[in-house]
């Protein structure tokens, strides 16, 4: 999965889902039911790493790739949405 553009793309994506799912069921949770913002604090902060990270992929995959504008504009919206990314990694698999 990490050996091409796409490749990254899809295993950054995965990782950024899966931050943003803890960030929402998780640290949320725990700030507001626990009294304990560290959490949202802690993985907000690397979840935001992730999704520039995901972000810069997605440019360097549009370029190399030649994807269509609405292609990339697809995949980032896929990046805003609970879940987004994993829809977005099923995708690509398919297509590789």
């Amino acid at each position: 999965m990490w050996t091409s553009t796409i490749g990254l793309l899809r295993g950054i994506g995965i990782i950024e889902g899966i931050s943003y799912l803890v960030l929402l069921f998780i640290a949320m949770p725990l700030k507001y039911f626990a009294n304990l913002p560290i959490f949202v604090q802690i993985f907000g902060m690397a979840h935001g790493i992730l999704f520039v990270l995901f972000v810069l992929m997605l440019l360097i995959v549009w370029f190399r790739h030649g994807w269509s504008l609405i292609r990339v504009l697809g995949a980032f919206m896929a990046s805003l949405l609970p879940f987004g990314t994993f829809v977005l990694d099923a995708r690509l698999r398919k297509e590789l």
